[in-house]
């Protein structure tokens, strides 16, 4: 069962009676620290001004009411690190953690991103994304799915260390979101997703808004649209590619007919694809990615994979980028603008690459995707 914040009723058990019930190894209390930046942002004309003690005096007495300061807002016990933590109230919380995001959010579109559930599959690539969108004050409530846990291959690309090896990825990524915002709900599905609950993972108890999708099984890719298009949900995907990532968008709550992954693999059924032999799936795999869109080492990789290399790379840039670059979807997503299904490439080596779309780079380019997808028979 998954650790979760266990909340102190500091009316009534103080802090040296709930020290004899739980190991605590650290107090962190904060608490008026966080009240004075909210009465800043709450009173911008202070940002140019340095006469405001009156102000916030009268503020906190006003805020504390007669009651004492460690009686307000509430305290959070963290299992994991054994800390005790004194938080803002929800609203003030969110309020407060947020307001650098005005007006690029404006207040009512932030109500709106906040009071929504999403799902992610797969806490790698998928850890950026969701880490982003909590930062962003994004996602009340939250399902995290993935089998694997937190390894030595992992540290390049996730947010760890060796104190963390062995911790289930969902664990791992739920007690960070618990640290940014305690009030969060959320549910884990610690062995991952299959055909058999995946309709509870995007139906139960509340229905998600948007799926993001970051696992390398191919099967639960293809199980995870199927059911995703039944409950008409969007479903969104980062691929590494190199330093770039290949952004997919499925509309499925738009486009009732939209075939899996746009069309790229046909109408392929989960019973067909059991029945495929080991030697398809890479060619599947690049059929879902976007053949002419993989970079040339990344295509040089993959042919050397269970040879000179042990998997495909993927590297912490690239899972930074499609951090960004999900969270930007579905933020859209969310708010209801813009945004239709299709395959998005975001392209560093186009951005920068001076030469990138020279004719003769562009020349070698075509060559080298045309003879890496000859190799691979497509």
């Amino acid at each position: 069962m998954m650790d979760k914040p266990i909340k102190l009723n500091i009316k009534e058990e103080k802090i040296a009676d709930f020290k004899k019930r739980f190991l605590v190894n650290e107090v962190f209390d904060s608490f008026e620290e966080q009240l004075k930046e909210l009465f800043l942002i709450r009173n911008p004309h202070f940002r140019f001004e340095s006469n405001y003690q009156s102000d916030w005096l009268n503020f906190l007495n006003d805020y504390l009411n007669g009651e004492k300061i460690e009686e307000k807002g509430n305290w959070f016990y963290f299992p994991w690190s054994k800390n005790l933590v004194h938080y803002l109230p929800e609203m003030e919380h969110q309020e407060l953690r947020t307001a650098r995001n005005r007006n690029i959010i404006t207040k009512e579109e932030q109500e709106k991103l906040y009071n929504s559930t999403l799902g992610f599959l797969g806490l790698s690539v998928g850890s950026h994304v969701v880490l982003t969108l909590i930062m962003m004050g994004i996602g009340k409530r939250i399902k995290l799915a993935d089998p694997d846990t937190i390894s030595a291959s992992n540290l390049n690309r996730i947010r760890a260390d060796i104190t963390s090896f062995g911790v289930n990825k969902c664990e791992f990524i739920a007690r960070q979101i618990y640290q940014i915002n305690p009030y969060l709900e959320i549910e884990i599905y610690a062995n991952g997703v299959n055909e058999e609950n995946i309709e509870a993972f995007i139906n139960q108890p509340q229905k998600i808004q948007v799926l993001i999708e970051e696992v390398d099984n191919l099967e639960v890719k293809i199980s995870s649209r199927l059911a995703a298009k039944k409950n008409s949900v969007p479903v969104v995907m980062a691929t590494d590619n190199g330093d770039n990532v290949i952004v997919d968008i499925e509309r499925y709550d738009e486009e009732k007919d939209l075939e899996l992954f746009n069309g790229a693999i046909g109408k392929v059924t989960i019973e067909e694809f059991k029945n495929f032999s080991p030697q398809e799936l890479p060619r599947l795999a690049t059929k879902i990615a976007g053949p002419r869109l993989i970079t040339a080492r990344m295509q040089d990789s993959l042919l050397e994979v269970g040879k000179s290399i042990y998997s495909w790379p993927q590297m912490g840039n690239a899972a930074t980028l499609a951090g960004v670059s999900l969270s930007y979807v579905v933020k859209r997503i969310l708010l209801g603008e813009s945004l239709v299904s299709g395959k998005k490439e975001v392209n560093l080596d186009a951005i920068f690459q001076a030469n990138y779309n020279d004719s003769e780079v562009v020349k070698i380019r075509n060559q080298k995707i045309d003879t890496f997808l000859k190799i691979i028979n497509l």
